[in-house]
């Protein structure tokens, strides 16, 4: 079986999407089932383009016992192509996504994180960059949820081993 290849998008890509590729490899590999996925993650601007993700989402993650390893970078149309699945972390980051060229013909990859949060009380996960410790802690949290709901969604769909 091929791997399947998901990638995570925000705007910067130093806040939400390394910490939710982060934790989505963590929970993958709890889950031994690593082997059967890639994953990475990236920002539709090109603000932070080879920078270490945020301190304090670094500082999160450890709080939360994820470790971050990634470099900025930007979304490409090449990222349409190769990913099975684009994550998105809220509205603008999704259209911008499908602003990209040929992003009509790969629309059907890309998904809003929240679209699998159980606890969805609104679409976007919000940006905690000018926020504190606690909205740090709560996009975690966000995160953590959706995550977990969308690797029950790729058993039961698209991990079969």
């Amino acid at each position: 079986m091929a791997r399947k290849k998901v990638l995570f998008v925000c705007l910067g890509n130093i806040c939400r999407s390394p910490l939710a590729e982060a934790i989505f490899k963590t929970r993958i590999s709890e889950k031994k089932l690593i082997h059967l996925v890639d994953a990475d993650s990236c920002g539709t601007a090109n603000y932070h383009v080879g920078d270490l993700p945020d301190k304090r989402t670094i500082a999160n993650a450890r709080k939360n016992g994820i470790v971050i390893s990634h470099r900025g970078r930007q979304i490409s149309q090449q990222d349409l192509v190769y990913y099975d699945f684009i994550v998105a972390m809220d509205q603008s980051n999704y259209q911008n996504i499908l602003r990209l060229e040929s992003s009509e013909i790969y629309a059907h990859k890309v998904a809003l994180m929240r679209s699998f949060d159980s606890v969805r009380d609104r679409d976007d996960v919000p940006d905690p960059y000018y926020g504190d410790e606690q909205n740090f802690q709560e996009v975690f949290e966000i995160l953590d949820r959706s995550i977990n709901s969308f690797i029950r969604f790729l058993e039961s769909e698209h991990l079969k081993v």
